[in-house]
């Protein structure tokens, strides 16, 4: 572990408090703007709330400078509190619509409220050569208790996530992507999975998001058709 560089001081406070004095220099970069090839990097003076930035740390003397991984969002410049994102390894780009997994795990959340719904699991990746229709997000689900209607379930999501992000609003209005669609995953399927590529147990955790489908085309074994 890198260490720590936050921490709770405030109960009713929801950010972290950045630690500022503790010969750490920090630099933050868009997520949006991570994978280009010249990202701006900002300090911690020209720093946003509500932006999703990746956390780039160096010391003071600056010899390296190290992306930890994680992805940040300011609740407050003063003092500078943070809440962590997720990690920016896990985000779906295929259309440029940098969906992060704040993103997809508050849509659910927000259309389960209320319900009887329980998941235990889900992670999404795009389908981008459907045998037919448009591209989309497919969604493995493994449900606790499902909702009555699936379809109806997964369009209310996706209006969510689309009122959160403006790049896959744009792209599902603009007839690029389709809407969202879940493929349910049968019971104790995700765990099936870790145990078949031996990560199950310990810390290991499936990605809330993959860019690509290695993931996904091996789900599919434990998906209910």
């Amino acid at each position: 572990s890198e260490g720590f560089f936050a921490f709770q001081d405030k109960q009713q406070e929801k950010g972290m408090l950045l630690l500022l004095d503790s010969g750490i220099f920090y630099e933050f970069i868009p997520t949006d703007e991570f994978y280009n090839e010249n990202p701006t990097r900002i300090s911690i003076a020209d720093v946003q709330l509500g932006v999703n930035y990746v956390m780039i740390i160096s010391t003071n003397a600056g010899l390296w400078a190290y992306n930890i991984g994680d992805t940040v969002e300011f609740t407050s410049l003063y003092p500078h509190r943070i809440i962590v994102t997720g990690r920016i390894k896990h985000f779906i780009s295929a259309f440029g619509e940098h969906v992060i997994a704040k993103e997809v795990e508050h849509a659910l959340n927000e259309i389960i409220k209320g319900t009887s719904v329980t998941v235990n699991e889900f992670t999404v990746a795009p389908q981008i050569t459907p045998k037919e229709g448009l591209p989309y997000h497919e969604w493995f689900i493994e449900f606790e208790k499902e909702p009555y209607d699936l379809d109806l379930f997964a369009s209310k999501v996706d209006e969510v996530l689309q009122q959160q992000n403006s790049y896959y609003f744009d792209l599902i209005q603009g007839n690029v992507l389709r809407k969202l669609i879940i493929t349910k995953v049968q019971k104790d399927g995700f765990q099936n999975y870790m145990k078949s590529i031996g990560k199950l147990g310990g810390q290991n955790k499936v990605p809330r998001l993959s860019n690509d489908r290695k993931i996904a085309d091996q789900l599919t074994k434990w998906s209910v058709q």
